[in-house]
């Protein structure tokens, strides 16, 4: 028979979802450590959909789909060539096809972005520092890293209630990365570089080191953990404004 003392620890221990999705934010090393002995994925991930989801739904509920769009084509030196009646009917392609692809897709990108991140990471980690971190582990920790996207989210939504819907700019509301700072001309590549410079991108590497040192305590610091996030987050940042200088003028 387990005495209470012992029953309250194993309660503390396991915690629920919803717990370790606030803990993940103010008290991510006890947090993440109670993830590594029990791993769940799924709640965070939900929340940051829902987030996510319900800023954009918001942004096309007062009317900021035309103006987006109006936006990013007067960016695109080959609509610049069509004519006024070609442009208009471009327009109201993507009001047609673009919006709702925008909120069938963005549910299931966060989860792959998860998926795929864990994926790589549980590879580096166990294929270089020898970690041996199970997958559901990886796939916890990835998970819980990101629940300052909800936070993230409802920021965006009160920008988006209070501002005029036709100036936010929908790839960064909340103006967190240095890409806020850039008019509107600035070339594409350089979007992408600045836009990567993220406040809340950072946030979740940080913990996503804390959990994997947490999860491999004798091969991880955090310190170590970090540099490797950081390594992987850098190719990806090169690779993506490498592929946007080639592709846009």
């Amino acid at each position: 028979m387990s005495s209470p003392a012992a029953g309250s620890v194993e309660v503390q221990e396991g915690g629920n979802s919803f717990t370790r999705v606030f803990g993940a934010i103010v008290s991510p090393k006890e947090t993440f450590q109670s993830i590594v002995r029990r791993p769940t994925w799924l709640v965070p991930v939900i929340l940051v959909s829902i987030f996510s989801l319900g800023a954009v739904v918001l942004f096309g509920h007062r009317g900021g789909w035309p103006s987006y769009f109006e936006r990013q084509m007067a960016a695109n030196s080959r609509v610049q060539q069509m004519n006024a009646q070609q442009r208009q009917q471009a327009l109201q392609i993507q009001l047609k096809i673009g919006v709702p692809a925008t909120y069938a897709v963005l549910p299931v990108a966060t989860f792959v972005v998860v998926l795929v991140i864990a994926s790589i990471l549980l590879g580096l980690f166990n294929g270089i520092a020898g970690a041996k971190i199970g997958f559901k582990t990886s796939l916890g920790i990835v998970a819980y890293a990101y629940s300052p996207g909800i936070i993230s989210g409802l920021l965006a939504m009160t920008v988006i209630s209070l501002k005029d819907v036709t100036t936010v700019d929908l790839q960064n509301i909340v103006a967190s990365s240095a890409a806020a700072f850039l008019p509107d001309t600035a070339p594409r590549w350089m979007v992408a570089l600045l836009g990567s410079l993220d406040i809340f991108s950072f946030w979740y590497m940080i913990l996503m080191a804390i959990g994997y040192a947490a999860a491999a305590p004798k091969k991880l610091s955090t310190g170590k953990a970090f540099a490797w996030i950081f390594s992987v987050w850098l190719i990806y940042v090169l690779i993506k404004v490498g592929l946007t200088a080639a592709f846009t003028t």
